[in-house]
């Protein structure tokens, strides 16, 4: 069982997550789908459906993990999604494939680990907020602890997001220059 507080708190950040990575395949669909395409796991002709498919689950796990009767099984499919988009990131580095950018925002980044070990990361999120949770009841300091928690792994994300976008693009710098 996880304490209630660090699962609402996980829950939130990854909705929060789910939500931006959906809104940004909604806005640039071609753009998305050209992505996807790029990745050479689907077939041709299914890649625009599979990009829509996997924007409306973007969607519905972004909504479903703020609301508590359906976060579990929510926490779950992010799990899920998040190992497949790992899992395509690792197949795709393994064939040598560092080129691709991993269409995971608006700034462009380039594959590498570390784009994998982040996904896995926010898998472990994903898991540990699909546990059940302690039937302790959150008491008024937790609501404060539970903003405090969640504005940091928000400023943490986007640090690390600055972080990986940079060293994508001091790689794209370094192979123009050879």
């Amino acid at each position: 069982m996880v304490d209630p507080v660090i699962q609402q708190i996980l829950a939130l950040a990854l909705a929060l997550l789910f939500l931006h990575a959906a809104w940004h395949k909604w806005r640039s669909g071609l753009r998305f789908e050209a992505q996807l395409a790029e990745y050479r796991l689907l077939p041709e002709a299914l890649v625009p459906a599979a990009a829509r498919v996997l924007m409306a689950l973007e969607f519905a796990v972004a909504l479903a993990l703020v609301l508590p009767f359906l976060r579990q099984p929510a926490a779950a499919v992010a799990a899920l999604l998040l190992a497949g988009y790992a899992l395509a990131m690792a197949i795709n580095l393994f064939r040598g494939r560092h080129h691709i950018d991993c269409g995971c925002g608006d700034t462009p980044q380039l594959l590498s680990p570390w784009l994998v070990l982040r996904n896995l990361a926010l898998m472990a999120g994903a898991f540990v907020s699909a546990l059940p949770a302690s039937p302790r009841a959150p008491a008024t300091m937790d609501l404060l602890l539970g903003m405090l928690a969640l504005s940091a792994l928000i400023l943490t994300w986007l640090m690390l997001e600055q972080l990986l976008a940079n060293a994508s693009l001091l790689r794209e710098w370094r192979q123009s220059r050879d």
